[in-house]
Parts: structure tokens; sequence; C-alpha cells
């Protein structure tokens, strides 16, 4: 791992990379924290709640009224000073499912070990109320999780996307505006140089760095989201996330341009990152996860601009599942598949030989995929699950590689 601060070895270096060296480090260090194993999430690290301390001493903190804190268990301390110091907190909608806000509003006379319970992933269940489109929310100061971040205000989420998919749409509320600060709670080691190339046009930058030993001012004046960028967003995108129809539907009133991915002819890629960082997440395929780890269910938000080029046969990334036991069926492999939200373009069944194939038209959709099948059993047998040695099933080559 690489010290807070220094450059990655390789420029080739992709998200994903940088993703799982973080992870793997918390791991092996002793810095991880429950819930655990951090790979796959926002982690929680040893002296969160320290570094989430030092955000009292903030003046953009002091000065704010509203609050939106994102739920990671890191970001626990964060919460629990919103409600120490009396502020509107917000948090997020779990998955954005039921729309963007909670307001969590600690009983009448709360004590201290009350607001500590409110400030749980628990107790922001328990003692929340939604935020409605209409609620006129002006956040002034928000706060996120983050994997890595460089001083300079570059972000890397755990890929999935919502933070920046949330701060567009509270842009398109108009719940937050140009200045409006954004403060990242991390440890030390999650503090790396991260090429500006990285990043895409709807990746959010932060303002603020805290950690456990320093607080960072990244006086970043790299742009933040604009709004929803629609062309970024899928048919099956807003399906899940009711409030994107919503605001999509108040967006079209107004005149703007709001289709989707999906219903785009073609669309240049213009985005190096995304070019860069699905090409070497190809090459080098992530490790295992252990058994238990939380599998990343949901398409990436922030999805990347459709590459005409790539729609043929090249752009296919397999992912092969082996010991497979001699008595399941093909429905039964489905089944499994549809519970835990991994859809394939296509499955290859080859039961007589204990494997299958699943192709993926992108390959962050298979990285995921591969994220949620670990650790999986089907008829007392534990599945090999792994990226196919090329790209694609091309024939008799690639069977025999995985016999």
């Amino acid at each position: 791992m690489a010290a807070p601060g220094r450059a990655l070895p390789s420029a080739a270096r992709s998200k994903w990379d940088i993703r799982e060296e973080v992870w793997e480090h918390l791991e092996a260090s002793g810095l991880a924290e429950f819930p655990r194993p951090v790979r796959g999430r926002i982690p929680n690290f040893k002296g969160s709640l320290q570094a989430c301390c030092s955000l009292r001493e903030l003046d953009v903190f002091s000065r704010a009224r509203e609050v939106k804190v994102d739920p990671d268990k890191p970001l626990e301390g964060a919460r629990l000073a919103a409600l120490q110091a009396r502020k509107t907190l917000l948090v997020p909608t779990p998955r954005l499912r039921s729309g963007l806000f909670n307001r969590i509003v600690p009983p009448p006379g709360a004590t201290k070990e009350m607001l500590r319970r409110c400030a749980t992933s628990q107790g922001v269940r328990d003692f929340s109320v939604p935020v409605g489109l209409d609620s006129k929310a002006q956040v002034d100061l928000v706060v996120v999780g983050s994997v890595a971040v460089s001083e300079k205000g570059w972000r890397i989420g755990k890929g999935e996307g919502y933070a920046d998919m949330e701060y567009a749409m509270m842009v398109s509320m108009g719940a937050v505006q140009e200045d409006t600060p954004v403060v990242t709670i991390v440890h030390d080691c999650q503090v790396l140089d991260i090429a500006e190339e990285l990043l895409g046009d709807h990746d959010l930058t932060v303002d603020y760095i805290l950690t456990p030993t320093r607080t960072i001012q990244t006086n970043c004046k790299r742009p933040k989201p604009q709004g929803i960028m629609w062309h970024k967003v899928s048919s099956e995108m807003l399906g899940k996330i009711p409030i994107l129809k919503t605001l999509r539907c108040r967006e079209k009133q107004a005149g703007k341009d709001v289709t989707l991915q999906d219903e785009q002819p073609a669309l240049a890629d213009t985005n190096r990152a995304a070019v860069s960082d699905k090409k070497v997440m190809a090459a080098h395929p992530q490790p295992r996860a252990a058994p238990g780890s939380a599998p990343v269910l949901l398409p990436h938000v922030g999805r990347d601009p459709v590459n005409p080029k790539s729609e043929g046969s090249d752009s296919i990334t397999t992912v092969f599942l082996g010991n497979l036991p001699g008595s399941l069926r093909v429905s039964q492999l489905k089944s499994a598949l549809r519970e835990l939200q991994v859809v394939p373009a296509a499955l290859k069944w080859q039961g007589a030989q204990h494997r299958a194939f699943l192709d993926f038209r992108e390959q962050e959709a298979a990285h995921r995929a591969l994220c949620s099948l670990q650790g999986l059993s089907l008829g007392g047998n534990a599945l090999r699950v792994e990226l196919a040695k090329s790209q694609r099933n091309k024939g008799q080559g690639e069977i025999n590689s995985h016999k």
C-alpha cells in the first residue's frame, strides 16, 4: 500500500485497482472495523470516531443549519455531531428506493445516549421521517464516505455511484448551491494521489478531508456535478429509483434534454477515465471476496456512456461458474442469480461438465457479479466463481482452460 499522499506505483492504476488496494490494506493492517470484510463497502476503520469529531472544528459545520450525512458506518460520529449540535440532519434513503432524504428526529428531551442511538443505522431507521421533493430543503454541508481520496479533492467511492447521484439530485432539487462544501471522512491510509484523468464529469469532489490525524482543505477548483446527467441513466435505473422519474418529468417540463442512456442510438465515449478503468478491470480481475461479504447488487448509478465501437462481440465479459453439483438444474441457477440480482446478457449452461458461463455486455456488471456470487453454495457445493480466462467464451479453447 502506498503511504498517505504518495502516488500509486503505476500511472495506469484504475479506480478498481485503487479500491482493491485500500480494502486489502485496511484488512491486512488490522485497521478495518465492523462491518467486515470492508471490501465492497465504504470502509469503517479504527479512529473513525476521532476523525468525525474534527467536524465540530470546521467553520463550515458551525455555520451549517442543515447537514446531509451518508448512512455509512464510519460516518456515525458525524451524524452524532450534527444531532448534538441541534442541526437538521438529513440522511439519504437506502439505495434511494423511497425518496432522497430522511430527516432524523430524536424524541423530545433526548439524552446523549438516545442521540447516539439515533446516529446509528438502526436509529436512522427508527427515528426518521421522509423529506419530500417539495420540502424546500437547503443543505448547508454535505458529508460523504469514500474508499480513497486525494489531497486535491478527487474522490473514489465504492463503485456504485450513489454519492454522485445523490448530489446531482440535490442540485436538481435546488437543495445545494455551487459553494455548498463537501466533507469526506477517511483513514490516513485512504489519502492517496489519484490521477485526475480517472475522474468523470459525474464524479463528486470534496472540499475537506478529515482523518484521525489531519484536517485537509483541498481548495478543489474542479466543478462539481451540475445536475443529473440523464444520458448516463438507464431505463433500468429509472425503474429502481422512483424519485428519478419525478425529477425527470419536472426537468422535461422545464425543457431540458432528459434522453436516457439506452434511448440514444449511439453516444461517443469521451470519458477517458471510464475507458481506462474498464480496460484495466478486464486485464486485472478482482481478488475473491471472503464468503459472507456484502454483495454489490445494483447497477452502477453513474454508468459510463455507451461506446458504439465496443457494442460488438469484443465487448462481452464472461464470468465462469465451476463446481456445480451434478443434480443442479439450470432453472435453479437462474433462480439463485435472480435472488442476487445478477442479470447476465446470456447464460451458457454446461451442467454435464459442472460449469456455466455468464456473459455481460459491461465489464463493470461482470465485476459486480463476481462480488455478488462469491461464497455462493448450491446443492451443498461452494461454487468456483471467477472471470473467464479470456473476454469471451471462444469455444473449446476456453472451455479446456477451465477443466
